[in-house]
């Protein structure tokens, strides 16, 4: 039997703080909202626009660290998947579908500059940094610590 297929990537800004909560069994969960503009064409040939909001969770190391380091209207890449859970309220049964991330790229520095941090909940991942604080904005390198970047070293 052939496998399935069930990844998300999306990239937006976050509509409101992430909710950094604890399950009973001491696990951390991390609850977001991401907006994402998109734009087209119409039939008319004017330019229309939409935004699309999705929720994500994010569990774990991860979820601590999207709490602490995002807040709203900062950017973030989002890998995931989509998980749909359903559950009965007052009587009437409900659902809904969001995005279970298993890497969070901050997109944004501390602030509003432009710069990359990856973060993700696996353990063997080595592609993990750290950013400053959201309250601290980093430290600009000294100009002679700036050196021009060489083009050739760059494998592609």
């Amino acid at each position: 039997m052939a496998k399935g297929l069930n990844q998300v990537i999306v990239m937006g800004n976050l509509t409101r703080d992430p909710e950094l909560r604890t399950t009973s069994t001491g696990q951390s969960v991390c609850s977001f909202s991401v907006a994402v503009n998109r734009s087209w064409t119409g039939s008319d040939g004017q330019q229309q626009e939409d935004v699309d909001f999705f929720d994500v969770v994010a569990w774990a190391k991860l979820g601590e660290l999207v709490s602490q380091y995002l807040s709203k209207g900062r950017r973030a890449l989002v890998m995931g998947r989509l998980s749909q859970r359903s559950w009965e309220q007052e009587g009437q049964k409900r659902s809904k579908v969001e995005i279970v991330a298993n890497d969070v790229t901050f997109l944004d520095g501390p602030s509003g500059s432009s710069s990359t941090n990856s973060n993700s909940d696996s353990d063997t991942s080595s592609s993990q940094t750290k950013s400053a604080p959201k309250k601290k904005a980093p430290s600009a390198p000294a100009e002679d610590d700036q050196k021009p970047v060489d083009l050739s070293d760059i494998p592609f």
